[in-house]
């Protein structure tokens, strides 16, 4: 006898996740709503640790802890723990969680909801217990519904039926003259592919073996199949009942196995398979290949019937005691595969092969006992696409994924891709490109952040230059930063430094405006003309960047005038010409002048004023010997004391204020010398002369011969210029007057 094992067999991914649960949490007040799969070994597992079974909420007492079985419960179950304050662990299958979600949606917006399922079965139960509309469960396909037409419709399947029930029900409901039809193919895509194996083996097999619980539905189909093919059926849920004499005599067996049957029950059954020397083929398809050469060329030997080949068997006992090699290591490997416990790490790439597509994402089968989905959020695809990935499925494409969890496995093709470019990234951080990382923690040694799938730490000391006190404000931020080293030992971590990127800018920066200024002071000179421009002002003065060098224009080489506020002449960001007017290479200074490149306000009164004109001014200053009159900014006139009034003055300020503005004749200029002599008194009427009475205290003025040239009135009063010198430009007769005045 030659045997075969399917290659989907054990647990799928619903029902591992909640065995690993139920095998692993705290048994103390833990308590099961129902079974939680139907298999009565895993759940005399699950019973020895003290986990109850329940068949209501009403029994688990307040504040307990309760398993949801893979096949979910009513809405009103999960609403009642709430109130009861129950902690609940929710093991339904996601493909039955997701049915529930379908029939709750769509019987909300007026639907009928057609379940193809059947009515007794738990997952059926519990979908009922999510709708808010009217529902019809068909498990012949033999129902009448007409009494659908003209309705909105929508059709779910239970996750274990048949593929082939659930489409003659869709093809009924689309015989009926609906309003709308729905489709919804939510059978597991585990369920599918053991039907459609159980079918494949029915066509290679004489006879079946079927291992798994008998009340499982999954299980229960998978010998429906396989009966409606004409072949015989055997079901094992203990290795301990099974009976291998009903078996011996049948050429070729296969042996397939439910969802909810674990791995060491199907070991087991081999075992015993083993025991009596049946030869195990590898592969189906070596199988596959020996049924199409039987098809090809039959013999008498491949047409007798099972009792002929029992007799074949005992006939030949010596052949049969002498099994080739090649059975006993495909047994062992097999027993081998099935005895080893596939473990996943976190961040591990395997690869897996491609089984179907829906809406949501895709389903793959892996090495051991790995069976499942990857949500489309996690495809390495732009924009997910069901039909491509159908085809794909179509080819048996194999892809690589990322362990992104384990109990339960999650797996993530995107983060392959990501892997693969941080592989790369890695390339170009060792050979010392800079990278960035978010600060996401602090430790007392420095700070941490993530890189892909590497943890990055950023010692103290290599934050920046200088001791770092406060470790938190890093957090948040980004750090640049270049390699120190990979550890791999323990974890993949990288030691990095931020300190040497801005180490290295500072030389940089230095190096560079080393060079600049060695170029800067090699092309300058005092007394050339610069362009700069206005960087930032001061109290005393500007800062001007010129060819990208500091230089300082003092604010006494603004203006000629003189100015309080650098901005009153120059505007901060503006380019002016300035003049180099000091050049001190040792210290890095340079001096610059803007008044320099001005015209001097003296250098146009030439052509502003002459002699006779009449200027008004204000006084600036007051002197014993006269005032001075600001006639514009820059230029002051004096008006000697004899010049103010007609009247004699002892002094200015009897009749003048600094600040008052008066009106006066240019008498005498001389721009070279830079004076101009003014007279106040030329643009007063003169005062009729009367002879005061001798007084012998009163100085008496002498009317003096006429000048040259003079007129009358000139010579009533002598005309007195201001000179520079300790006289302050009185004439001789007013000292020598002064001097009789003291006697």
């Amino acid at each position: 006898m030659k045997i075969i094992l399917t290659k989907n067999r054990g647990f799928c991914s619903g029902v591992s996740r909640a065995v690993e649960t139920a095998l692993s949490v705290p048994a103390k007040n833990t308590f099961i709503l129902g079974d939680l799969i139907h298999n009565e070994a895993v759940l005399k597992k699950i019973a020895a640790r003290g986990i109850k079974t329940v068949k209501s909420v009403d029994e688990v007492p307040p504040a307990s802890r309760l398993l949801i079985r893979c096949h979910g419960v009513p809405a009103k179950d999960l609403e009642l723990c709430r109130e009861k304050g129950i902690e609940v662990i929710d093991c339904t299958c996601p493909f039955v969680a997701k049915t529930q979600a379908i029939v709750r949606e769509k019987s909300a917006a007026g639907y009928t909801v057609v379940i193809a399922g059947d009515p007794a079965h738990p997952e059926v139960e519990g979908l009922l217990g999510w709708m808010k509309g009217d529902a019809v469960v068909c498990s012949t396909g033999e129902e009448d519904l007409g009494a659908l037409e003209g309705k909105n419709v929508a059709l779910v399947a239970q996750t274990t039926i048949s593929e082939k029930l659930f489409c003659k029900i869709k093809e009924n409901l689309q015989k009926l003259a609906l309003k709308t039809l729905e489709i919804f193919p939510t059978i597991c895509y585990t369920t599918i592919c053991r039907q459609r194996e159980a079918e494949q083996f029915a066509r290679m097999c004489d006879a079946v073996v079927v291992v798994g619980g008998e009340n499982s539905g999954n299980t229960k189909r998978l010998g429906e199949l396989v009966a409606a093919k004409g072949k015989e059926v055997f079901f094992v849920h203990d290795p301990a009942t099974f009976e291998y004499e009903k078996i011996k005599f049948f050429g070729r067996v296969g042996i397939i196995a439910g969802a909810s049957t674990p791995d060491w029950v199907t070991r087991e059954v081999l075992f015993k398979m083993a025991e009596n020397k049946a030869e195990v083929l590898e592969t189906e398809t070596a199988v596959a290949e020996e049924v199409k050469a039987e098809e090809a060329a039959p013999t008498a030997e491949a047409t007798q019937a099972p009792a002929a080949n029992a007799e074949a068997e005992q006939a030949a006992p010596a052949e049969e005691a002498q099994a080739p090699a090649k059975a006993n290591s495909a047994m062992d490997k097999i027993l081998a595969e099935i005895d080893r416990e596939e473990r996943y790490k976190k961040g591990q790439i395997i690869k897996v092969r491609i089984v179907s597509a829906t809406d949501e994402g895709i389903f793959v089968s892996g090495s051991g006992k790995l069976e499942n989905s990857i949500p489309k959020a996690e495809l390495d695809c732009e924009e997910y696409d069901r039909k491509v990935y159908e085809e794909k499925a179509k080819a048996g494409e194999e892809i690589e994924v990322m362990v992104t969890a384990v109990r339960p496995t999650q797996l993530s093709q995107k983060l392959v891709k990501k892997l693969k470019e941080e592989e790369a990234l890695l390339d170009d951080i060792k050979a010392g490109k800079e990278f960035s990382v978010v600060c996401t923690d602090v430790n007392k040694g420095g700070l941490t952040g993530e890189l892909g799938t590497y943890l990055v730490f950023v010692p103290r000391r290599e934050i920046r230059m200088g001791y770092v006190a406060d470790l938190e404000k890093y957090k948040g931020k980004t750090l640049r930063l270049k390699l120190i080293e990979i550890r791999t030992e323990r974890r993949k971590e990288i030691i990095a430094s931020q300190r040497v990127i801005l180490e290295a800018e500072r030389a940089e920066r230095e190096a560079a405006k080393a060079a600049k200024e060695e170029s800067f002071f090699s092309n300058i000179q005092v007394g050339d003309v610069v362009e700069g421009k206005v960087e930032r002002v001061t109290s005393f003065g500007a800062f001007v960047s010129v060819d990208g060098f500091d230089c300082l224009a003092h604010i006494s080489d603004l203006s000629w005038t003189g100015v309080k506020n650098v901005t009153d002449v120059l505007e901060i960001g503006k380019h002016y010409q300035f003049k180099v007017l000091k050049i001190d290479q040792a210290s890095k200074k340079v001096s610059i002048g803007y008044k320099q490149l001005q015209p001097q306000p003296w250098d146009l009164a030439a052509e502003k004023y002459a002699v006779g004109d009449v200027v008004h001014g204000k006084v600036v200053r007051i002197v014993p010997f006269g005032a001075f009159v600001e006639i514009e900014k820059g230029i002051d006139g004096l008006v000697h004391v004899s010049q103010i009034s007609h009247e004699w003055l002892e002094n200015p300020t009897s009749v003048l204020t600094i600040g008052e503005e008066v009106d006066a004749q240019i008498m005498a200029f001389s721009p070279a010398e830079r004076k101009i002599t003014l007279s106040i008194k030329a643009l007063q009427p003169r005062p009729e002369y009367e002879r005061p009475e001798h007084d012998e205290n009163r100085p008496v003025k002498v009317k003096k011969a006429p000048r040259r040239g003079a007129t009358e009135s000139d010579d009533d009063e002598e005309y007195r210029e201001w000179k520079e010198g300790g006289n302050f430009g009185a004439s001789i007769s007013e000292l020598l007057g002064s001097d009789e005045d003291k006697k």
